[in-house]
């Protein structure tokens, strides 16, 4: 039975080697995510995309200007796709799996450059089984573009290091720079690419674990130079973003902490989206910078220097987030695949296999909700569906709390399409320009000539009233009662209707 399974584990990798190197990592990176795509309802990070690529160009620049604007080049992308193909959950995601099954591709490539085509193969493959990419890959938020755009730019810094041309460090320099835009913390990456740059001038391209033409060995010095140019449009583009989303960072990032020597350990895991297999991936990912030698240092200072990077800073700024740094996963993968390469075939794929059963439950749990912890989903949809089936016409529609992270409004008006009016919105989003409308700052005055409120609270409350504080609790309390109450994951809907003595 061993011999046999053995023998199946063989001709199955006879089959993939016959394929182009990136086109099973890609098929299996679309598939995986592909699946259960629309399970999980938009959480609140794709409800401000939804929101934000939902408006003008002129008002997305509004936006920019008071909030998120290292996000801004993302919506304006997401609005043209929204344009073309509409808002629905899967539309908003397609383009996060696009990306990640390009980045499966592209790393399979980048592998079989840096190490050969088994190392690259499996590299692809074992990155299209992490619950991570499937996390990311099935989000409407920039990560899994970032994460793309991070292994193109590192590939073609790979080809224009081993052949130089202008046309490839343009190449290379627009990939950059599109990183730049698309998530400016990825530029964490150019550390790495400034190392192997500088040590390709300094002791040859072979010295930094890059094999070139002979008769090439002599271009090095022209290298460094030409590398320099290619990244001076990410200043020109990215600086001044980085200035603008540097004085945004109390309102965009007031819900960070600084960082701890503890999160780094926990850093695996959430990427990841699984300790388990983080801590698999690391493991098998150091036994591959061993056996690479000089050949590991892109990889590993691919996925070390971007780390510390962002660590350091958040030790004294408050920016450490796990998910900024979901775009080094792919050079761990390369790691790993180097180690699993010096194996047989079988064996390799057993592993694999074993990354992706290990991580089987994550991928469940991420599809039920993007939410975290995963025990507490918001059902933003079954909220509204109350709402919708008790509406009538005049209804007002009030949330607690408004100015929060949860986006209650955003997503009751993502699933209910035409919700009762906001009676005390004296101001909304759009024209801010911000992600929060403005409400009344007299609530009773706004509420007077209101018979039926829908009260949207977070949480679950036996006694919704009661958890809605200052002016319009007291407005709420003063004149109106309680009719009935829904309780559903994470929210708390109540139907109130004013007092007889009002």
């Amino acid at each position: 039975m061993g011999q046999l399974s053995e023998r199946s584990a063989g001709a199955a990798w006879e089959r993939l080697r016959r394929l182009p190197v990136w086109l099973p990592p890609a098929l299996l990176t679309l598939a995986v995510t592909l699946t259960g795509l629309g399970s999980a309802q938009l959480w609140r990070d794709e409800l401000a995309t939804w929101s934000a690529a939902t408006r003008s160009p002129g008002d997305l620049a509004r936006l920019a200007g008071t909030i998120d604007a290292a996000t801004g080049p993302y919506y304006l992308l997401m609005h043209v796709w929204t344009t073309v193909v509409g808002d629905s959950t899967i539309a908003l995601r397609i383009p996060a799996v696009v990306a990640m099954t390009v980045a499966a591709g592209l790393l399979a490539v980048l592998g079989a450059r840096l190490v050969d085509r088994r190392g690259g193969l499996l590299a692809g493959l074992l990155f299209a089984v992490l619950p991570g990419t499937s996390r990311y890959g099935q989000e409407a938020r920039p990560y899994a573009l970032a994460t793309m755009l991070a292994v193109l730019a590192t590939l073609l810094l790979v080809t224009a290091l081993r052949r130089p041309s202008w046309a490839r460090w343009a190449g290379y320099a627009a990939a950059v720079a599109a990183l730049g835009l698309i998530h400016l913390i990825a530029l964490t990456l150019l550390a790495a690419h400034t190392l192997v740059v500088l040590i390709a001038w300094w002791r040859g391209p072979a010295a930094a674990g890059i094999a070139t033409p002979a008769h090439l060995d002599a271009e090095r010095d022209r290298r460094v130079w030409r590398w320099l140019v290619a990244v001076v449009p990410v200043a020109l583009l990215a600086g001044p973003l980085l200035v603008k989303a540097r004085s945004q960072q109390s309102r965009q990032l007031n819900w960070v902490h600084l960082a701890r020597l503890d999160d780094l350990t926990a850093l695996p895991g959430g990427v990841a989206q699984s300790s388990v297999v983080g801590g698999l991936l690391v493991g098998v990912a150091a036994l591959g910078a061993a056996r690479l030698g000089r050949r590991a240092l892109l990889p590993v200072s691919a996925v070390l220097l971007p780390v510390l990077l962002l660590f350091a800073a958040g030790t004294v700024v408050p920016l450490w987030v796990p998910r900024y740094l979901v775009f080094v996963v792919p050079f761990a993968c390369l790691l790993a695949g180097a180690a699993l390469a010096a194996v047989t075939a079988p064996a390799a794929l057993v592993v694999v296999v074993l990354a992706g059963l290990l991580g089987l439950p994550d991928q469940a749990a991420l599809r039920r909700t993007h939410e975290w912890p995963r025990s507490a989903p918001v059902d933003y949809a079954g909220a509204a569906r109350v709402i919708a089936d008790g509406q009538r016409p005049g209804d007002a529609v009030v949330y607690s709390p408004r100015h929060s992270w949860l986006f209650l409004d955003l997503g009751i008006e993502y699933h209910l399409g035409d919700p009762p009016r906001d009676v005390l919105v004296t101001e909304d989003e759009v024209r801010r320009g911000d992600l929060w409308a403005a409400e009344c700052p007299q609530p009773a005055q706004c509420l007077a000539a209101t018979t039926r409120v829908w009260l949207v609270v977070s949480g679950r409350h036996a006694e919704p009233l009661a958890a809605v504080p200052d002016a319009k609790g007291d407005a709420l309390r003063t004149d109106f009662t309680v009719t009935q109450v829904w309780q559903r994951p994470g929210l708390t809907v109540a139907l109130l209707t004013s007092r007889p003595d009002r």
